[in-house]
């Protein structure tokens, strides 16, 4: 089954979810990417912007890294942070940068993760393992703990590159909206092909890693979730 979306209801969930959470949305156009693929519902999501360029900037130490304010210098101009935003904050705030700044960027991480639930659960999974929605992992963790069970099913995904090694588990994978370009290939010992494929209509395709599998490489697949028998 394909998870693709008429430009209507697209456009209507994006409306809804942009009036629930109160943020704004992307340009819209995005390049004119076709309504309904990943990249078209996750970029017409709540944007993770990080802060304006009017947010004074990390201080870099001499070695050239940047610091981090220790976790009690963490507080806001204002007010005050919860527990869990605090815990959040430990060891993520440059010296020199507002700490409500950052914890914008993973409040806004949140709605986004939000609003791709809505339209689809497999985008919102695939959108973490593919890394389009970035740095989930601590926002969801400390912010948003209602969406751990994404997090725990984009572990067990793969994006688009090789895996090999520790990165390669066996079991069933499904891509449930490759683009037109997607293809794949497994091969075991001695780069001996196991199973190779491609999807040049985006259908969804599903695929199989061997145990005696030794690399899995995709190419336009945007991202592989794992099947219910995986874990």
């Amino acid at each position: 089954m394909r998870y693709p979306f008429l430009a209507g209801a697209a456009v209507a969930l994006a409306t809804a979810a942009l009036a629930a959470c109160g943020s704004s949305g992307g340009s819209g156009d995005e390049g004119g990417k076709k309504a309904g693929t990943p990249s078209a519902v996750a970029s017409s999501a709540p944007s993770v912007a990080g802060p304006t360029a009017s947010t004074p900037g990390p201080r870099a130490t001499k070695s050239g890294a940047t610091s981090k304010a220790p976790a009690g210098d963490v507080t806001p101009a204002t007010g005050s942070f919860t527990e869990k935003q605090k815990e959040y904050l430990t060891d993520r705030v440059p010296k020199g940068m507002d700490p409500a700044a950052v914890l914008q960027t993973g409040q806004e991480t949140c709605d986004r993760l939000r609003y791709l639930v809505k339209a689809d659960r497999d985008i919102a999974v695939g959108a973490i393992v593919s890394g389009e929605v970035a740095d989930a992992e601590p926002a969801v963790t400390h912010l948003c703990p209602q969406h751990q069970v994404l997090i725990d099913e984009a572990a067990l995904g793969y994006a688009d590159g090789t895996h090999k090694g520790d990165g390669l588990r066996p079991g069933r994978y499904r891509a449930p909206s490759p683009t037109k370009a997607c293809s794949w290939q497994v091969t075991g010992a001695g780069g001996k092909q196991l199973a190779s494929g491609s999807s040049a209509t985006g259908g969804q395709v599903e695929i199989t890693v061997a145990r005696s599998a030794r690399a899995f490489t995709s190419t336009g697949c945007y991202a592989w979730l794992p099947q219910g028998d995986n874990g």
